[in-house]
């Protein structure tokens, strides 16, 4: 019973022992990767290689390699209850026959091994451009994801066309015999098209790059008049992903990104100037506040205390004096957490010295009454 055919894999007869076989080699597979992935990881961290926690668990790709083995064993062992049945007459098997296409599971399993090949050549370069350029002052995460990115694509476009030529397909005839189908898909995917181009012009030009962060504009506003600042942190083809100070990841299409006017904070000189709008009542010593607001701003250790510290009086509102605090820090990420500690700086200063700020006031005069 337990040597009873269940079903057919190409000229295999799969019986339940056979299926026992299998589910063993598999198992034996997935711990050997994983021992595999943690000697890698080893390996990285000996080498004190600086890369992203998503970049190291791609390399779990190169572990996966194990399978391409696990998968000719496993071919091995369907020899139980198959005894007539060689390697070669599995390997011939033919799965498709066409006039000039026949496909067989070599071909499969060339294909496979082909894509195994490029993801363990992609990872390979990944760990190559770390150490190469590691320690170097004009290579950072962006260019170093750049790099990566194009190397991905060169050994991806370069597999296909291997695989092309490995089943014996003629490329030109293939292109030449669609060319209807790809001018429909032209026209249809033209949208597509025009981000994948705009992706390509930032990876070459590299004036954005990953953790690089940006103030563009928001397109979730309403009217369509706000900005928001946001993190670079992936480049793809098509899309870009970003992350705004909320911690939201947005997906946007890169053609937004090259036809808007974008400040790239990181780009240029490392200092920024910000300031902090106020209101004090009318009446109060400016000059003493200005001290106050000079001192709450270089009390913190982010501001620059070689550059100057500024208050203007902006304007005179409905309710007291509008003042504007300002100064330079680093491009920060943060800069907004940093701002909330200056104005609690300010506040407690202002509390200290009884320095009103106001808050909004409205005089209603009533009209005489009829009578009176």
């Amino acid at each position: 019973m337990l040597s009873t055919t269940l079903f057919y894999i190409g000229p295999y007869k799969i019986c339940f022992w056979n299926l026992i076989f299998l589910i063993l080699i598999f198992l034996i597979a997935v711990i050997l990767r994983r021992l595999v992935h943690r000697a890698l990881k080893g390996y990285v961290r000996s080498v004190n290689l600086q890369l992203e926690a998503k970049q190291l668990a791609r390399l779990r790709l190169v572990s996966q390699s194990v399978y391409l083995l696990a998968i000719y064993v496993a071919v091995l062992s369907l020899r139980y209850n198959n005894g007539l049945v060689t390697f070669k007459d599995f390997l011939q098997f033919k799965l498709l026959e066409l006039d000039s296409l026949q496909i067989d599971f070599a071909d499969i399993l060339i294909v496979i091994s082909v894509f195994f090949g490029a993801k363990i050549a992609t990872n390979l370069t990944r760990l190559y451009f770390a150490r190469r350029f590691k320690g170097k002052s004009d290579f950072d995460a962006g260019t170093e994801f750049v790099y990566n990115q194009l190397a991905k694509y060169v050994i991806y476009v370069t597999s296909v066309l291997l695989c092309f030529r490995l089943l014996g397909i003629d490329l030109m005839i293939l292109l030449t015999s669609s060319v209807g189908l790809l001018v429909g898909l032209g026209l249809g995917l033209q949208d597509v098209f025009k981000d994948m181009i705009a992706g390509i012009v930032l990876l070459f030009e590299g004036n954005l790059r990953v953790g690089d962060i940006v103030e563009l504009a928001d397109k979730s506003n309403n009217k369509g008049t706000g900005v928001m600042v946001a993190k670079i942190v992936k480049i793809n083809v098509r899309t870009t992903q970003i992350q705004t100070r909320e911690g939201n990841v947005l997906i946007i299409p890169n053609t937004h990104l090259t036809q808007q006017l974008i400040e790239n904070w990181s780009h240029g000189s490392e200092l920024t100037r910000f300031s902090i709008v106020l209101t004090v009542a009318y009446g109060s010593d400016l000059i003493l506040i200005e001290r106050l607001l000079k001192q709450a701003a270089l009390a913190h250790p982010k501001v620059k205390k070689s550059e100057p510290v500024v208050m203007r009086l902006s304007d005179f509102g409905d309710s007291g004096l509008l003042l504007e605090l300002i100064f330079w820090a680093d491009q920060s990420w943060d800069i907004n957490n940093y701002k909330s500690e200056i104005r609690l700086e300010i506040d407690r200063l202002f509390r200290t010295y009884n320095v009103e700020i106001p808050f909004p006031q409205r005089v209603l005069h009533q009209a005489p009454s009829r009578n009176s």
